[in-house]
């Protein structure tokens, strides 16, 4: 499904060139939920952005469901974010001037559909992250959890292919991010919906089905998860 081959990113900050990714080949399975866990500045975001079409590789390939990212043109990578792939910031996202139920229409609305349909699939989405009561109220009467499970919401509107999320719980308390994390753990489909999640937190990265470690833009571990200790059980 989402695969990197021998992919480098680099950029140039004034004098200095940072060399984010450092040659990484990676392979996600649809059904996986693979938790990426590196320190701070050790590439694993960038990593996030390559395979989700936010950004190119500077050398190699990054592939969605055997398409070549590079091969497409801006407006194709776009179309592909908005239809196939959803995502889950840290920052929630949420445009403060909509409700619930139309910050998870949106990319509905963008793609043409009618407003009253893709109301009703938002209110829906909204239901299945039991945040059904919450359609009709706006992002600053909602908590930090709320907002979060509005942002999953949306990321799952489309009946997207994979789910990517960059430190989802970093702005939660601890019982919330267990709240987050336990909904998306539900999320991945075997053989065909993938979830990818970024985190510096082991107990975070233990809700996941397989552990990525990066380390100074290289792949340092590549492993099943060992231990249920971030589930809970």
């Amino acid at each position: 499904m989402l695969e990197l081959i021998d992919a480098t990113k680099t950029y140039v900050q004034g004098r200095r060139t940072v060399n984010a990714v450092r040659g990484v080949s990676l392979q996600i399975t649809g059904g996986e939920f693979v938790t990426i866990m590196g320190p701070s500045g050790s590439g694993k975001s960038t990593l996030m952005h390559l395979m989700g079409a936010l950004d190119t590789p500077s050398t190699g390939r990054a592939v969605f469901q055997g398409q070549d990212l590079q091969t497409m043109s801006d407006r194709q990578r776009s179309l592909l974010r908005r239809d196939r792939i959803g995502f889950v910031f840290q920052a929630f996202n949420l445009l403060p001037t909509l409700t619930g139920a139309e910050n998870v229409a949106l990319p509905l609305l963008l793609g043409g559909m009618a407003r009253r349909a893709a109301l009703d699939r938002g209110r829906e989405c909204l239901t299945k992250v039991n945040m059904g009561h919450r359609a009709d109220h706006f992002p600053d009467e909602m908590s930090g959890g709320e907002m979060q499970r509005v942002a999953v919401a949306r990321a799952l509107v489309a009946d997207p292919e994979a789910v990517l999320c960059d430190e989802p719980t970093g702005n939660l308390d601890t019982a919330t991010s267990r709240e987050i994390l336990s909904l998306l753990a539900a999320l991945p489909e075997p053989g065909r919906r993938a979830v990818v999640m970024v985190t510096h937190d082991p107990s975070a990265a233990a809700y996941g089905t397989r552990l990525v470690q990066i380390r100074d833009g290289l792949v340092e571990a590549d492993g099943p998860v060992c231990g249920t200790e971030g589930r809970g059980d």
